[in-house]
């Protein structure tokens, strides 16, 4: 249980000073890199079947020629081609079969004499004499009772075979053969040092013969993840524990790299316990820390690492973001890295500064990123003095790629899923008006493009929908920006489907006053919109929503959460206080914005605000209090020009499906 602390305890954790220097990017890397040794950490010599994903060591010549021998392509017989010169349906050439089968791996005992052919297979091994092989649909086969023309030879004994073969085209010498050495030649360089072991890579070291390759030895990388919050995924949660998402992803991101991730596990807020472990984890190749990197209280792992020498930390504090609490640090050559404790930032800065470092240990080559140009749909506000990097999803629209901020902060463990790449933002721009067009630095080496794009409201029911799709073969992309950013989007056609439950005041009609003429509504379903609040709370029990809202608001001790501003929920929030806001006052939390129902109900169900507003699907799933307020439609804006897309269509299906209908019903939606 956490202790009371005394003034002195209160006043250390207050004069928590945040870094030793906060320094640029290129500076922290020229410091970082300087005492490493960017080369591979040695070589080992594996057996073939371990060999997939390491990188080569040595370049590897051929010992054999591939194909050993000159070797069939086809079914058929081997031949002379001289002997089928002039052969037609109409005029056949005939020759005498020899006397035995060329299965693979069989060797002739007999020559391909003028005049004769012999059987083989496909694979088999051409025998001396022949130089061409004729396809076995391009002859018949008689016996000698049916012969009635001369053999091609007709010096041989016709009596000395029982069958003969009629050639009904003619080949050219080579025709239907690859000579041996004709794929790979002996001597020749197959591999070269450097290169990744995939699946074709390891047919080639086995068609030459290799049953060893020698290959760089893989870096073996500690990771370590620091706090008492910090538990492990499977563990029963706990108030305020966090699962540790930083530890695996680290580790995959490591074992990406062609290095060998080493977990060690969950260390608490313990100095000595801290130290212990680095002590044991500076016995591999690199050492990564996650968390613990401020001078805040709790945080220790700074403290440890600073014991280091030769030359110990040589960077804390980078001004990025996000990024900016790292601590890079060197001790006999390993680099010993503490990561920010936010999953966005520890793998943002593990890609910037690790990445290189552990690519070079491992022997790859370095990284090679592809940027593309794009247009930015809303304006962007960044920090002077800080190079930010920007996660973005990218779009196509009918001008290009639009690439849309993911805007979920540095906290986010989704973000760096669902980004395609990142634009990088000067440490002395303040802004990026909406429409410049900007570069955007990929994640992956190519851009997969989505078969559906949707932009706009978050919907569990949505999520149904478009978890359908991707089982039925559908590549979907979504982005949750609310009704009217995804409203703007239809029209800019920069997406397939908005979703959308924007109600207009005048009217009182849901979603088809906003549409415009290049778009159409597809009609969704009904959900029922309503205050949320904990079970029991006597404020809000038992009476209607009027009632509810008129006692929260005269209760300076009930706060609320409210919504995004552009959401559908909050112009009916604002519908429901335009009374009480005419004096200008707001309710406690008004300004406290979540991005999603779940949000809501999160945020009240922890008691981090007492009452807010979303649909009643989400408050069943958070086991919240629900009083009706108004239902509402959930619809989708397409645009015309995509109605009779093909994954558009699907979409549209998927509302007529009556399964898919029985499955919204259960979920609390009404059609």
């Amino acid at each position: 249980m956490n202790q009371p602390a005394n003034e002195l305890e209160l006043l250390r954790a207050a004069a928590q000073d945040q870094f030793l220097e906060v320094i640029d990017r290129d500076t922290a890397m020229q410091r970082f890199l300087s005492p490493l040794r960017m080369q591979p950490l040695g070589e080992e010599i594996v057996p073939l079947a371990d060999a997939l994903g390491r990188i080569l060591a040595e370049d590897v010549r051929a010992d054999v020629d591939v194909p050993a021998f000159d070797r069939s392509n086809v079914d058929g017989f081997a031949v002379r081609a001289a002997d089928t010169i002039g052969s037609a349906d109409e005029t056949p050439r005939r020759l005498r079969l020899n006397g035995e089968v060329l299965s693979p791996g069989i060797v002739a005992q007999r020559n391909v004499e003028p005049g004769t052919a012999t059987i083989i297979a496909t694979g088999g091994m051409v025998p001396r004499g022949a130089d061409a092989v004729v396809m076995v649909e391009q002859t018949e086969v008689e016996s000698r009772e049916s012969r009635v023309e001369p053999l091609a030879d007709s010096s041989l004994d016709p009596q000395s075979s029982i069958l003969h073969l009629r050639v009904l085209r003619s080949v050219t010498a080579g025709q239907n053969i690859t000579f041996a050495g004709t794929d790979i030649a002996r001597g020749e360089t197959v591999l070269r040092a450097g290169v990744r072991l995939t699946s074709r890579e390891i047919g080639v070291l086995a068609a030459i013969g290799r049953a060893k390759v020698e290959v760089f030895r893989k870096p073996r990388v500690a990771i370590l993840s620091t706090g008492d919050e910090i538990i492990a995924p499977g563990s029963v949660p706990r108030p305020g524990s966090v699962f540790d998402s930083n530890a695996p992803t680290l580790a995959a991101a490591v074992a990406e790299l062609g290095c060998e991730p080493i977990c060690l596990g969950i260390v608490p807020d313990d100095l000595s316990q801290v130290d212990a472990a680095l002590q044991s984890a500076l016995q591999h190749d690199a050492v990564l820390l996650s968390g613990g990197t401020s001078k805040g209280a709790g945080d220790l792992s700074y403290r440890v690492v600073g014991k280091l020498r030769d030359p110990g930390i040589v960077a804390h504090g980078v001004a990025l973001k996000p990024g900016k609490p790292i601590c890079l640090a060197v001790a006999n050559g390993k680099p010993i890295v503490i990561l920010p404790g936010f999953p966005t930032s520890a793998l943002f800065t593990f890609h910037e500064f690790v990445a290189p470092v552990l690519r070079a240990f491992a022997g790859c080559a370095p990284e090679q990123r592809e940027t593309v140009r794009a247009t930015l749909p809303l304006r962007i506000n960044s920090e002077r003095g800080r190079t930010e990097f920007l996660l973005v999803s990218l779009v196509h629209s009918e001008t290009g790629l639009a690439a849309y901020p993911m805007g979920k902060g540095s906290g986010s463990v989704t973000t760096f899923s669902q980004a395609d790449g990142f634009i990088t933002i000067g440490q002395l721009t303040e802004q990026i008006e909406s429409g410049c067009e900007v570069d955007v630095t990929l994640l992956a080496h190519e851009l997969a493009p989505a078969d559906l794009v949707v932009i706009g409201s978050h919907c569990v029911g949505l999520d149904l929908l478009l978890s359908e799709l991707q089982h039925r073969g559908v590549r979907t992309k979504s982005l949750y920006v609310g009704s009217t950013g995804g409203l703007t989007a239809a029209k800019r056609a920069e997406c397939d489907i908005a979703g959308m439950h924007l109600l207009d005041a005048e009217t009182g009609e849901y979603n088809s006053p906003f549409l415009n003429e290049n778009l159409r509504l597809l009609i969704g379903y009904r959900r029922q919109q309503g205050i949320v609040f904990r079970p029991g709370d006597i404020r809000f029990t038992g009476r209607d929503a009027a009632d509810a809202i008129l006692f929260a608001l005269n209760d300076p001790h009930c706060t609320m959460v409210n919504r995004n501003a552009g959401s559908g929920t909050r112009i009916l929030i604002d519908q429901q206080l335009a009374e009480f806001m005419k004096s200008g006052q707001q309710p406690p939390g008004y300004a406290v914005h979540a991005k999603s129902h779940n949000a809501v109900a999160a945020a009240v169900a922890q008691g981090r605000a007492d009452w807010g507003v979303a649909i009643d699907t989400v408050a069943m799933m958070y086991g919240l209090a629900f009083i009706p307020l108004q239902a509402e439609h959930y619809d989708f804006a397409i645009p015309a020009a995509r109605w009779d897309r093909p994954a558009v269509k699907q979409f549209r299906d998927l509302l007529d499906d009556a399964t898919i209908r029985t499955r919204l019903q259960q979920l609390g939606f009404r059609l």
